[in-house]
């Protein structure tokens, strides 16, 4: 995990990267997209169990 003197400094740099107005919107990109992947991971296990003979693990 990231301790607080490693999220400081990643913050401080996307400051200057992108500035101050740019910033809330990169945020809420980056959690939509989280959020759309694991909706994607969640969605893929579920059709595995529902169909296992597409698991292609075993």
């Amino acid at each position: 995990m990231l301790g607080q003197n490693e999220l400081l400094v990643i913050l401080a740099i996307a400051l200057l990267l992108f500035g101050g107005s740019r910033l809330p919107e990169l945020a809420r990109s980056l959690g939509r997209a989280r959020v759309e992947f694991k909706r994607g991971m969640r969605e893929e296990e579920d059709g595995k169990e529902k169909n296992p003979e597409l698991d292609t693990a075993g």
